[in-house]
């Protein structure tokens, strides 16, 4: 694969997630589709979703069900695109969102390999690759993003890292679509800052790129060491995404 091939790739599936054309992320003006959840789209994907709003660095592609159609359409023409993923700029959405009962829920940055800049990076630990059937023990809070207790059956490859025979750094890629895998990365606290995220995260990468896959990696722009360790696994942004939903869930993951 090329890198401009990965990019379609990811396009082609951020349409389907969010029923839109691929070559919707690529025009200079704004698009307003139905929302709709396919059966192709990612496998977290669920509803409610009242509003999505995505950018791939052109425009804003803004999936929406009918009765918010309206507060999208102003709300995205409003604001420079890039603008419309930040404060104070989103309380705007957020107040005219709040009477349908719907507030702005997740946010993050998306990141694909960059096929020029990724390769394999050092470690001064050894490193086993791991298939599904090495994680069954693996299902505890220190290796919570590296694998999805909910979604066990998702977990299909992981890079770890050893101390001997104790696992200290865990990178796990979740089957998320038919041709593209998510990263999530885990080091145990006193192993940190020695290169062993950028280590396991780049050999994973490449791993799932010889398996015809395409590994992506997400994190909010404000968690710092996250958005390095992509950059210096070889990871670049790629595309943004907010999306809206009730009340009562985003309360429920509150709590």
């Amino acid at each position: 694969m090329t890198n401009r091939e990965i990019l379609r790739i990811a396009m082609e599936q951020s349409a389907i997630d969010i029923n839109c054309k691929a070559d919707d992320f690529l025009r200079t003006e704004h698009v307003v589709v139905e929302s709709k959840i396919g059966p192709d789209a990612r496998k977290y994907y669920h509803e409610p979703v009242a509003l999505d709003l995505v950018s791939y660095g052109n425009n804003i592609v803004a999936s929406v069900k009918d009765e918010y159609r309206e507060i999208a359409e102003e709300y995205i023409h409003k604001y420079e695109f890039y603008h419309c993923f930040e404060t104070p700029n989103m309380y705007w959405l957020n107040e005219r969102l709040a009477p349908f009962g719907q507030k702005v829920c997740f946010m993050a940055e998306y990141y694909l390999p960059d096929l020029n800049r990724m390769k394999p990076l050092p470690c001064s630990y050894p490193l086993r690759i791991l298939t599904q059937k090495d994680f069954t023990d693996l299902y505890r809070p220190e290796w919570s993003n590296a694998l999805v207790e909910g979604r066990r059956e998702f977990d299909v490859l992981g890079v770890g890292a050893y101390d001997g025979e104790k696992l200290i750094g865990l990178a796990g890629c979740s089957a998320d679509c038919d041709m593209m895998w998510q990263i999530g990365i885990d080091v145990l606290p006193e192993y940190r800052n020695k290169g062993i995220a950028s280590a396991l995260t780049s050999r994973l990468a490449l791993e799932v790129l010889e398996r015809g896959k395409v590994p992506f990696y997400c994190t909010a722009w404000s968690n710092i060491p996250s958005v390095r360790n992509g950059i210096k696994s070889g990871f670049l942004p790629a595309w943004t995404q907010m999306t809206a939903k009730p009340v009562d869930f985003i309360e429920e993951m509150n709590r």
